[in-house]
């Protein structure tokens, strides 16, 4: 389970930090998803779809916690609760909310990796920064404020 929980902590920490290499790495080739409807036929679409749309100038934070791992043989099933947020000062604009994964993972010569990751959401909010009195977004590398 320990190994699940760190393969799960890299997903999250790569995908913050637009190690996009090291965020594939977490998935079998063939891996699936499906973010409340956003859905990926494998790794090559999910990754590029991350890498466009969360990559530069996108600071965002992903935490899962509380998870509850099933492993059986080869194969595990995890569930996670995630806490989310993205901002994008070019736009103004912030999302924040929270979700249940379902993870499906697989063992591999390599170690765990993910065959199928998702979540629905439980909420989802949406800001636009200027309306909020006194904001200021500084990502790493960069003073933005708004």
């Amino acid at each position: 389970m320990t190994e699940i929980c760190r393969l799960k902590y890299r997903y999250l920490r790569t995908l913050d930090t637009k190690r996009w290499d090291e965020f594939a790495g977490c998935f079998v080739p063939e891996a699936t998803g499906d973010y409340n409807g956003l859905v990926f036929d494998d790794r090559a679409a999910l990754v590029a779809y991350m890498r466009e749309n969360l990559g530069e100038g996108r600071i965002t934070l992903h935490q899962a916690h509380h998870p509850e791992i099933d492993v059986d043989g080869d194969t595990a099933t995890g569930r996670w609760y995630l806490q989310d947020k993205v901002i994008v000062p070019e736009f103004s604009f912030m999302l924040e909310g929270a979700a249940f994964y379902e993870d499906r993972y697989v063992r591999t010569a390599e170690g765990w990796r993910v065959a199928h990751t998702g979540y629905r959401r439980t909420f989802e909010m949406t800001y636009n920064l200027a309306d909020l009195p006194g904001v200021a977004v500084k990502g790493p590398g960069e003073h933005t404020h708004v």
